[in-house]
């Protein structure tokens, strides 16, 4: 008995049901991997795409009001710390640095002016101690001449008229008199000299006062230029020539060199998570490009403690919400190599974090 063949309908049924098979099987093994690759990544991986580039940026503004006169930067242009940013009128500023440099040669001819009636009042003081000293020998000759014709008249035989004894003691009298006149005149000049010190004192604790206001008022004239602070890139010009600006105004940014990653995990990520363990950081702005860091430090409060009102839960009704914290993430010196100069503050970025990595011995929880 022969075997017929299978017919042509037969061979093309058993043909799909074994692509069938086959598509079934790539499915469900593509399934499998797929579903062990997201396993094994969620136990041994973190991720966030909440994360950006941040960098240290530097807000320029003035120290006194004024109208800017010359703006000596551009936008994107990279300064030095210490480069002339802007000037601004100075006239104001040296009209007031002028007036008190007038002020000082005033008080200077005011305080040589008392030195001089000091020297003299000193001067007057000498001349009246010899007056003194003269009247006192005259008091001193006065007094023995009244004591000798007092003694003389006193005598049973009187050698001296009462006239001659008169004009004795009135000569004493003159003399003391003479003398309480020259010791009174010698306070007197003394008071003259002590009032003239003391003006003198006061005239140099006004130069203090007109020595701390010139330094002020060059410090407001130094004020003028406005420098660099810092070394970088400017930005957020918003100052022209001519420009009326106020002290405290923001007048342009200077973005420093050196970036790092601010990646905000949620609260239930952090778990494994420690500062010295390593990153893989993917920029949105340079695709494909692997960078390299590490984790620096973990936030001390969420991101919503540092909100400018932050949440209450202890008032109306309660909705849990996940948390998310942010963490610190510095490249790996050399990493960035040529995109040092491009990867700015406020990129997006993705962070990848290897839990498999050993926790740092030194490192803060």
């Amino acid at each position: 008995m022969t075997t017929q063949p299978d017919s042509p309908p037969a061979v093309a049924a058993q043909g799909s049901r074994r692509r069938i098979a086959v598509i079934l099987a790539v499915v469900l093994l593509s399934a499998f991997a797929t579903l062990g690759r997201m396993w094994w990544r969620s136990h041994y991986f973190e991720e966030t795409d909440n994360a950006y580039v941040e960098g240290q940026i530097t807000i320029v503004s003035p120290r006194i009001a004024g109208v800017a006169m010359n703006v000596l930067v551009v936008d994107n242009q990279p300064v030095k710390a210490g480069d002339r940013l802007v000037e601004l009128d100075p006239a104001d500023s040296s009209v007031r640095v002028d007036q008190i440099k007038a002020q000082f040669r005033e008080l200077d001819a005011e305080i040589k002016k008392i030195d001089a009636q000091i020297e003299e009042g000193r001067a007057e003081v000498q001349s009246l101690n010899a007056l003194v000293d003269r009247a006192k020998v005259q008091v001193g000759k006065s007094r023995q001449e009244a004591s000798r014709q007092i003694a003389l008249y006193g005598k049973e035989v009187k050698a001296v008229s009462k006239v001659e004894l008169e004009a004795a003691v009135a000569a004493r009298d003159s003399a003391e008199a003479d003398l309480s006149s020259q010791q009174a005149q010698v306070k007197v000049a003394q008071a003259k000299i002590r009032a003239s010190q003391s003006a003198r004192a006061a005239a140099l604790a006004q130069k203090d006062v007109f020595a701390a206001q010139l330094r002020d008022a060059e410090l407001q004239l130094g004020y003028t230029t406005i420098r660099a602070p810092v070394s970088g890139r400017i930005g957020k010009k918003s100052v022209e020539i001519g420009s009326h600006v106020q002290a405290g105004q923001q007048l342009l940014a200077i973005v420093r060199d050196g970036v790092w990653v601010v990646a905000n995990f949620k609260e239930i990520q952090l778990q494994g998570l420690y500062a010295g363990q390593k990153a893989r950081i993917w920029i949105d702005a340079f695709p494909g490009r692997d960078l390299y860091g590490r984790i620096d430090s973990l936030s001390p409060a969420s991101g919503a403690q540092f909100s400018l009102l932050p949440p209450d839960n202890a008032t109306g009704n309660f909705t849990k919400i996940v948390q998310r914290l942010p963490v610190k993430i510095t490249f790996d010196p050399g990493a960035l190599g040529p995109l040092a100069n491009r990867i700015a503050p406020g990129m997006s970025a993705l962070v990848e974090i290897d839990l498999r990595q050993r926790k740092p011995t030194a490192s803060a929880p």
